[in-house]
């Protein structure tokens, strides 16, 4: 099943513009993201789906030169560009995941996937994911479905959240899809931590993850990021005060 990583990227963001291309470690955003995701396993390649406006061409000329494909379409629809990004890469089964997210764990994404797939994939969910129920730290959100679905519900969500928000017609409707969830064990709930950059104080968060952790151990995943914190709780009140924004 040819699976795409779909990652919705573009400048115009509203609490931290250009954060895409701000640096880690010396490298942007956004190129870290590509590479976690193009080294999972069992994916067989990464779109940047991005904007049509002149703004977001060097996320394009990135991705280009990492080796991830791009597709460009509304802004304000990401619901259809995501639909667009999934039919140009001819994607069967589809991962969202978003370019804010530079701690992103591909050995998290490897794991989903295989759960996925030895659970029946497609013939037993149309939508499996870590946020629905969280568990992990926000940051590290993965969500699977086949494109089929996709195309499903870019024809019938008319809402205005729903063409913003990619999957929230499938969570906001559980009686019209099969959902699966991946969580932790029982025993370990760490989704009150925050891993993705929306913020300065967020930038800030991650900054200094990559400044303990990369140099050291450039794979660096979530139980190196969660062992860091543990011995440094005081790098996770840098963001702990902020709220999400809501949907």
């Amino acid at each position: 099943m040819r699976t795409v990583v779909i990652i919705q990227a573009r400048m115009g963001s509203t609490r931290l513009p250009g954060k895409v291309l701000m640096p880690l470690a010396g490298k942007p955003m956004l190129e870290h993201v590509i590479r976690r995701t193009q080294a999972a396993k069992g994916v067989d390649e990464v779109c940047i789906a991005t904007t049509t406006h002149d703004r977001d061409t060097p996320l394009v000329e990135m991705a280009e030169r990492f080796g991830a494909s791009t597709f460009r379409g509304s802004e304000d629809d990401v619901l259809s560009r995501y639909a667009g990004a999934a039919r140009a890469t001819s994607a069967e089964l589809v991962v969202r995941v978003t370019s804010d997210c530079p701690l992103y764990d591909p050995q998290l994404l490897g794991e989903m996937l295989a759960s996925y797939h030895e659970m029946g994939g497609a013939e037993a969910m149309d939508y499996y994911s870590n946020t629905v129920k969280r568990t992990y730290p926000r940051g590290l959100d993965t969500e699977i479905f086949p494109a089929a679905v996709l195309f499903r519900v870019e024809a019938v969500a008319t809402a205005p959240p729903a063409r913003e928000h990619v999957t929230w017609h499938i969570y906001n409707h559980p009686s019209d899809f099969r959902i699966g969830q991946h969580q932790q064990s029982a025993s370990a709930n760490d989704s009150s931590l925050r891993w993705t950059v929306d913020t300065p104080e967020d930038y800030e968060f991650a900054s200094q993850v990559y400044s303990n952790l990369y140099s050291m151990i450039p794979e660096f995943g979530f139980r190196d990021i969660l062992s860091l914190v543990q011995r440094c709780p005081e790098l996770s009140a840098i963001n702990a005060h902020i709220e999400q924004k809501k949907l």
